[in-house]
């Protein structure tokens, strides 16, 4: 007596639909680079200024102060922290180092005075958040609203200008590529390679999921902590002095709240937790270039600079939000 295997059965897809959006969700922040496409591609529709080289280059210069700060606050995000005193760290040091460079500093010692100076601002703020039940949000917020009066200080109410001195780093190029796009790149690219491939990167996940289990399992996070708020003080710093070799003078008048928000908005919009234990510099790099698109596309079509703001609150709003989702999202699954 003969047994008849029965043949397989072939398999079964789903409707085309479903196999799509499985692709789709396969792939790394697409819902972020479809939003970003259509906006492009609604902006190159309504003006064709949009897409010339000299825009592009220029976008890009713009976002290349935010990116810096959002490269740090992204690593600080992703350990549980935050630090919104980044933005007024920017403007203070760019204060300080245009009241050197007037009184005759070099440029060289004024750079790592500036980028000394923003260290030891973040360490101040690591000291509190880990030595204190504070919240690191209330840290940071009551040191940015210090330092933006520190800044008015240091300029007296004036506005310092530097001349030409560190005119190449803001506005020069090469090979078309301007130096503060170069600094920026440079500084994303090694702080993703920390996250990825280093035992402080994953010692900073570790952190971000659960400090107590990081702390059992032989973490010194103390010490993590408080690197990572140097280092965002560091980036600052360094951001500091981007800006006033972008703009060829430090002034009273920019606040560091702005800078600080739109960065926050860049991480939070690059898929950061807010709770910490997940981020990535490549959403981040996505957030920084969505808000400049933006921004440049208002400017183009000729809606007032006043939307611009509200562009990003309402951005990070919905990002904020999507960010929530998803994490609840993953916590079912």
């Amino acid at each position: 007596m003969s047994v008849k295997t029965l043949p397989d059965a072939p398999e079964v897809s789903g409707p085309p639909e479903a196999s799509a959006t499985r692709f789709l969700r396969g792939i790394p922040h697409a819902g972020l680079i479809a939003v970003l496409v259509i906006v492009v591609v609604a902006t190159a529709l309504q003006t064709d200024t949009f897409t010339t080289d000299t825009n592009i280059i220029n976008i890009l210069r713009q976002v290349s102060i935010n990116a810096v700060i959002a490269a740090g606050l992204t690593l600080l995000m992703t350990a549980g922290g935050m630090d919104f005193s980044m933005g007024s760290i920017v403007v203070v040091t760019a204060a300080v180092a245009a009241q050197l460079l007037t009184h005759g500093w070099s440029t060289w010692l004024t750079v790592v005075a500036a980028i000394a100076l923003g260290i030891l601002i973040g360490l101040v703020n690591g000291v509190v958040a880990t030595f204190t039940t504070v919240a690191p949000f209330v840290i940071t917020l009551a040191t940015a609203t210090l330092l933006d009066g520190v800044c008015l200080l240091v300029l007296n109410g004036q506005t310092i200008s530097i001349g030409t001195r560190m005119f190449a780093l803001g506005n020069e190029k090469v090979a078309s590529v301007p130096y503060l796009l170069i600094v920026a790149i440079l500084v994303m690219i090694a702080t993703a390679l920390v996250m990825r491939f280093t035992v402080f990167g994953r010692d900073a996940f570790a952190i971000g999921g659960n400090e107590h289990v990081a702390r059992l399992s032989g973490i010194n996070v103390t010490a993590r902590k408080l690197t990572l708020y140097a280092t965002t003080g560091g980036l600052s710093g360094l951001a500091g002095l981007m800006t006033l070799s972008r703009l060829g003078s430090s002034s009273p008048g920019a606040g560091g709240l702005a800078i600080q928000l739109t960065a926050v908005a860049a991480v939070v919009i690059g898929g950061t937790s807010l709770a910490g234990g997940h981020g990535t510099i490549l959403g981040t790099a996505l957030g920084v270039i969505l808000l400049g698109v933006v921004a440049n596309a208002l400017n183009l079509v000729q809606i007032s600079a006043n939307w611009q703001p509200v562009s990003v609150g309402g951005v990070l709003l919905i990002a904020a939000v999507a960010n929530e989702m998803q994490k609840a999202r993953s916590a079912r699954h």
